[in-house]
């Protein structure tokens, strides 16, 4: 009787704890499947943020391409519009001007060289005189 006792409560511990086996298994599956759903979405990030740095790339490289385009662009205007202002005498410029001042040129050197009128020549001569 003993032995058939023990017998039962040893299949009761046995039946138990191949449950409780059972849940932790069931446990761990669903433990896993929420990682590796995390995993997918977390990866998909990943593509999503490596695209969009991608995209930013190519957009600083095209405007890099496109500023080196307007640099090549606007490096020679200084000289030409030096030589414009220099090719037509009655259409010097005001700096042009300033800078005859500089040199020394007087009123009447003004009013002639630069075709300013006797009033911009003066005012030009007193603001631009050291």
């Amino acid at each position: 009787m003993i032995l058939e006792v023990a017998v039962i409560v040893l299949f009761l511990f046995w039946a138990g704890t191949l449950a409780m086996f059972l849940a932790y298994i069931r446990d761990q599956r669903k433990i896993a499947a929420q990682q590796a759903q995390g995993d997918a979405l977390r990866d998909q990030r990943i593509k999503d943020l490596a695209k969009s740095v991608d995209d930013y790339q190519n957009g600083n490289v095209r405007m890099g391409e496109d500023l080196h385009e307007l640099r090549a662009i606007v490096a020679p205007l200084p000289d030409r519009l030096t030589r414009v202002e220099q090719r037509d005498p009655t259409s010097l410029s005001f700096a042009q001007a300033a800078r005859l001042v500089g040199m020394g040129a007087s009123v009447d050197e003004l009013t002639q060289s630069c075709g300013l009128t006797q009033a911009e020549a003066e005012l030009m001569s007193k603001l631009h005189k050291n």
